[in-house]
């Protein structure tokens, strides 16, 4: 927990064997927002489908230039897949930016995908559809519950592309190796 009251905005929480929710197994998910009212997070290590940068970008007619790099679009959870989200590095910044850590911003307009076309946006990013949301004291209940583990944040684990792997070294960033974890429990 983080020191301000126990709430987790910036910090990561890691999907243990034991979850349940088929969305949400072997997941790392960035902590965008959390207090009384419940929280909000994105999911860092799902890919959204078939979908692209450029694809996304076709949908609000931005015309990407032939040398900018395609780039992979994330599922960011369940809730509202039709909503997009950009998490970038803290050198872009908008009036609607929230900050997420000193390091991390996050940005939901039409603006920060032409900013990232244009190649006048953010170092690092990555673009969500969709997102987890708990409701009050749901979220604390499923940390009780040893459905999650919590680490804190860098900037590969939250913007690199190697999802495959995500969820093995954010467990390793606190000493845990998912052999050492069971989903079986009271079992000797």
């Amino acid at each position: 927990m983080t020191p301000q009251g126990g709430w987790l905005t910036g910090k990561i929480l890691v999907a243990m064997p034991s979850m349940l929710d088929p969305r949400f197994e072997k997941t790392v998910v960035l902590m965008c927002s959390h207090g009384p009212e419940g929280a909000m997070g994105l999911v860092l290590n799902r890919l959204f489908g078939d979908l692209n940068f450029r694809g996304l970008l076709s949908q609000f007619d931005i015309t990407l230039p032939l040398e900018t790099p395609d780039r992979p679009v994330y599922y960011g959870g369940p809730v509202e897949p039709v909503r997009g989200f950009v998490l970038h590095s803290a050198d872009y910044r908008q009036e609607t930016t929230t900050t997420v850590t000193p390091e991390i911003g996050m940005t939901a307009t039409v603006e920060i995908l032409q900013a990232i076309a244009n190649g006048t946006g953010p170092e690092r990013s990555l673009l969500l559809l969709g997102y987890a949301g708990w409701a009050p004291g749901q979220l604390e209940n499923e940390i009780q519950e040893n459905g999650w583990l919590t680490v804190d944040p860098d900037d590969h684990l939250v913007f690199d592309e190697d999802i495959e792997t995500k969820w093995n070294r954010a467990l390793g960033k606190i000493g845990v190796s998912p052999m050492m974890l069971s989903a079986d429990f009271g079992h000797a």
